[in-house]
């Protein structure tokens, strides 16, 4: 298995400024001893690193840890998207390390910022160099990625976390109803992700069931990719917890590809 969602960081070095002291369940340092500690027993045998800072010292450390690792398949990384010299940043991480995409963090900022051309040089690079994106978005955010994955359709993209859907709100119908023309487009993949920290603190994890349903559904098994956005998930959960709500959720004969070959194919791993 692969998990395609983990976070690790230093706090206050390589660039991290998150998460602050408040939110003390994950205010402190995670590294990859933590992750196979964690992962342990579970089946997963490597992981995905993906960005959590707005810095590209925090890619550069990631790849770094994720190339002298046997259980980093892969970093998705991040630099400034409207950086006069993205090939020339981008080339250089792909020297360091397993870099096999970047990652827009768009959930704070509005919808239009997606849309905005400055965006254009990162999207055509990546392209060319078949490197990928993940989209950290909101549902408000979903028309302007639906718009971005059409003007650049040989360009794989994948939805972080569901597009984060209202569920402490019960916002399960406008989710759907949002999301789905995403599932239209070929080059949309949706990562199941990141859930259990929409829910309201102590609602039993079962409350995830609809929008794992709907995720499936729309989406389909082959364009469906399990991760467990650890340790930001300890917010709201535990790693096994949501591991064993997820295989219960999904048939038999898709579990190989949504806990794994999914990941596998869309990031190209080579693990």
């Amino acid at each position: 298995m692969i998990d395609a969602h983990v976070h690790i960081w230093r706090l206050g070095r390589n660039g991290c400024t998150w998460p602050p002291p408040d939110l003390t369940a994950i205010h402190r340092d995670h590294d990859l001893t933590d992750v196979v500690r964690t992962t342990a027993g579970t089946g997963v045998e490597h992981v995905v690193l993906v960005q959590s800072q707005e810095s590209e010292d925090d890619t550069a450390w990631l790849l770094a840890e994720a190339a002298a690792s046997p259980v980093a398949a892969g970093v998705v990384g991040w630099i400034d998207p409207a950086a006069i010299d993205v090939r020339a940043r981008v080339e250089r991480f792909q020297r360091q390390g397993p870099l096999v995409g970047l990652r827009v963090m768009a959930q704070d900022r509005p919808p239009e910022w997606l849309a905005a051309p400055t965006l254009h040089d990162m999207m055509r690079h990546l392209d060319e160099a078949e490197l990928t994106l993940d989209l950290l978005i909101r549902p408000q955010h979903l028309p302007a990625s639906i718009a971005l994955a059409a003007r650049f359709p040989a360009l794989r993209m994948i939805i972080d976390h569901c597009a984060k859907p209202g569920i402490a709100s019960h916002g399960l119908d406008a989710w759907r109803e949002a999301i789905a023309p995403a599932a239209e487009l070929p080059n949309m993949m949706c990562k199941l992700s990141g859930l259990i920290t929409e829910a309201a603190p102590g609602e039993p994890i079962e409350i995830l069931a609809p929008y794992v349903e709907a995720a499936l559904g729309l989406f389909g098994p082959a364009r469906l990719v399990w991760g467990s956005d650890w340790p930001v998930l300890n917010l709201n959960g535990t790693y096994r917890d949501w591991l064993d709500f997820a295989h219960s959720m999904i048939p038999t004969a898709d579990q190989a590809a949504v806990f794994g070959g999914n990941a596998r194919a869309f990031y190209r791993l080579n693990a």
